[in-house]
């Protein structure tokens, strides 16, 4: 707990959209003393203002998919190796070693748009797993399909990570019997589809691909940290990431547990906010881990939101 207020202090201090946010509701290190206190910057903040913490040379800009005309929520990343380093950390405390898997990526829309961070996070996986197969695809089904049976047959372990309506579409047209391949969702139809419940989703992904489970990744443009799921949507968080509950009628009423709005502590932000506000709704349990129930009524649709349960 010391460590997280410490942080918030630094971005206090060194933050000064953060800061005026602070202000602005009467919270400062003076008054901030537990980490229920800690103000939690609303998300939409990175749509009309750029948060960074510091004075350091912006490096890398991540951004939201967006409808037409909207404004999408921008992320400046001023240490690529952190982020980078983060990830990699993130990954093998849920998976293991990077190096085992071959990683494969199915994310049309996502390959459309040149600083999608869905794609910055792949590409990472891959340079740090070196395996010849691994690679990106939008619409080469039949080329994907002959990819992951060639590894199948290799017994080689493969992570196929993918946006939810492109996996739908591919197992749709593709039955497979998978064996070492771990199917991961990433969210998002973008009005590709109906919108289904996540049971339906892995419903049908178990079903055309004989596996026993489908897992889920838990990240967003404005965080540098994820969570993933093993199963049935319950998500871990990594090591740098905690996520706590607040009230849906009072958004200063924060709790270490319960269904609510997620709020979300990423240490790896340290150069932008630590401390982010979701427009997500879900439950988290005394464990730290936590489900995704669905996203507030006035919140914008977001590519990569998760489903309701």
């Amino acid at each position: 707990m010391e460590r997280v207020l410490e942080v918030f202090v630094h971005q206090y201090t060194n933050n000064n959209i953060y800061k005026a946010y602070c202000d602005r509701i009467n919270r400062n290190p003076s008054n901030v003393c537990i980490v229920a206190d800690i103000p939690f910057l609303p998300i939409s903040f990175f749509k009309t203002h750029k948060v960074i913490t510091g004075q350091e040379e912006v490096q890398l800009v991540f951004e939201s998919s967006g409808t037409t005309g909207e404004n999408t929520s921008k992320h400046f990343i001023t240490d690529k190796l952190l982020y980078e380093t983060n990830l990699i950390a993130g990954f093998e405390y849920h998976y293991g070693a990077t190096e085992n898997y071959t990683i494969l990526a199915l994310l049309p829309s996502y390959l459309e748009r040149s600083n999608a961070s869905l794609v910055y996070m792949a590409k990472t996986l891959m340079s740090k797993s070196k395996h010849k197969a691994n690679g990106f695809y939008l619409n080469e089904w039949e080329q994907l399909a002959l990819t992951i049976q060639q590894l199948e047959t290799n017994k080689q372990k493969t992570i196929l990570l993918g946006v939810t309506f492109a996996l739908l579409d591919f197992a749709s047209a593709y039955p497979l019997h998978l064996h070492n391949t771990i199917v991961m969702e990433t969210g998002g139809m973008k009005g590709r589809r109906d919108e289904w419940t996540r049971e339906q989703v892995h419903s049908f992904l178990k079903e055309r691909w004989k596996i026993n489970e489908v897992h889920a990744e838990y990240g967003m443009t404005e965080l540098l940290s994820q969570a993933y799921a093993v199963k049935e949507g319950l998500f871990s968080p990594s090591k740098t990431m905690r996520v706590l509950i607040r009230d849906l009628n009072d958004p200063f009423e924060v709790n270490s547990s319960g269904t609510g709005c997620l709020n979300i502590i990423d240490q790896a932000n340290i150069n932008s906010c630590c401390f982010i506000a979701t427009d997500d709704i879900g439950t988290v349990y005394p464990d730290g881990s936590f489900k995704v129930l669905g996203r507030t009524d006035y919140a914008a649709l977001r590519g990569c939101s998760l489903m309701t349960a």
